[in-house]
């Protein structure tokens, strides 16, 4: 379940906030035919996503994995270090 928007993002665990950040991307993914599930946050800072629909097998989908969702994440949350997805 995605964080409540009104909590102050000082307040926010790690997962909640790189969750909060990627529900913030899914609709422009989702736009595409695409889609973005969120698998697991580390401690160490590692954000494992599994993508869905038209991202899986797509050409582009490691340009959208690093340009895109890594980037925005490191972004907002700076104790990302890195995203990498699964099947």
């Amino acid at each position: 379940m995605p964080p409540d928007e009104t909590q102050p993002e000082a307040t926010l665990t790690l997962p909640e906030r790189v969750t909060r950040i990627i529900e913030l991307m899914r609709p422009t993914i989702q736009a595409d035919g695409g889609d973005l599930e969120l698998v697991h946050v580390s401690a160490s800072g590692e954000v494992v996503v599994r993508l869905h629909g038209a991202c899986v097998g797509c050409p582009s989908s490691l340009l959208t994995l690093r340009t895109g969702i890594e980037r925005n994440l490191r972004a907002h949350v700076p104790e990302v270090r890195s995203v990498r997805a699964v099947e």
